[in-house]
This record gives C-alpha cells, sequence and structure tokens, in this order.
C-alpha cells in the first residue's frame, strides 16, 4: 500500500479558476496605457541624452570623435545627426504623433549605439528595443494624436 497524498480535486480547480481570475485582469489592461507608458520612458531616455549631450557640447564632439565609433560618418556630422534625433523623437512620442516613425528612427539609432558604441550596454538597450518594436508594432493608442487623427479622417485605428 502506498502512502501519497491526494489532492483534493476541487482545490486544484479552484487554483486554476484564481489564475485565470488574474490572468483576465492583465488582459484588461487597456493598450493606449502601454503604449502611453512606453512612449514617455522612451522619450525620458533620449531626451535626458539630448540635454546631457547639449550641457557641454566640447565634451560631445570629442566624445563621437574619440570613444563613439560610429562608421561611415564623420564624428562632428554624427554628433549633430544624434542629438537632433534625441531632441526630435521624444517630442513626438509624447505626443504620439508619427509614433511609428519615430519608433522605428530610435530603434536605428539604438541599433548603431548597440553594435558599434556600447555593446556591452545590451541590458539596457533591449528594453529600450522592446518598447520602440511595441509601439512600431502596435502604434501609439489611443491617447494620441495618431489615433485623433486616424479618428479624423475615419480611418480604423
Amino acid at each position: 500500500m502506498s502512502m501519497t497524498a491526494s489532492k483534493p480535486v476541487g482545490a486544484e480547480n479552484g487554483l486554476m479558476k484564481m489564475i485565470g481570475s488574474i490572468i483576465g485582469l492583465f488582459d484588461r489592461i487597456p493598450y493606449w496605457l502601454i503604449a502611453l507608458t512606453a512612449r514617455i520612458a522612451l522619450a525620458q531616455v533620449f531626451w535626458s541624452s539630448a540635454q546631457a549631450h547639449l550641457a557641454n557640447w566640447e565634451t560631445t564632439l570629442y566624445m563621437f570623435g574619440d570613444t563613439y565609433q560610429v562608421p561611415l560618418l564623420p564624428p562632428d556630422l554624427a554628433a549633430y545627426l544624434a542629438v537632433a534625433m534625441e531632441l526630435a523623437m521624444p517630442p513626438l512620442l509624447v505626443l504620439g504623433f508619427a509614433t511609428r516613425f519615430a519608433a522605428l528612427a530610435l530603434f536605428g539609432m539604438t541599433m548603431v549605439i548597440e553594435i558599434f558604441v556600447f555593446p556591452e550596454a545590451w541590458p539596457t538597450h533591449i528594453q529600450w528595443a522592446a518598447m520602440q518594436l511595441v509601439l512600431m508594432g502596435r502604434g501609439a493608442g489611443s491617447v494620441s494624436l495618431d489615433a485623433l487623427i486616424q479618428r479624423w479622417f475615419k480611418q480604423p485605428a
């Protein structure tokens, strides 16, 4: 005779119902909230970087010439382009205007940073990339200028 404890069938069924209820709550998180959070988080990262670069432009130019090894572009041009992107894309993300394109531009910039500048920072870059991919794939969400424009033109969101 074996001495195994048997689980009451009702307890296992109750646990599965509880897990299903919790998953149901997660399913109710509105996409607009996920997108808005990603948009603001990405905007903050890149806007802060622009402010740091602008705070000491000479250091920025030195870093692009000496430390950041961006291929195919002269260092000064790379610095101007990077800071221009860091200044232009965050407001678009916060407003939710041309969100997919802003996320794509920052995704490209993130890939350049990851591959050529700071490859050891991949744990941070993969987080940025995840948010950028969500925004590229699903858009800005219903709380955005993109959604307002789509509604105005009566196109499906």
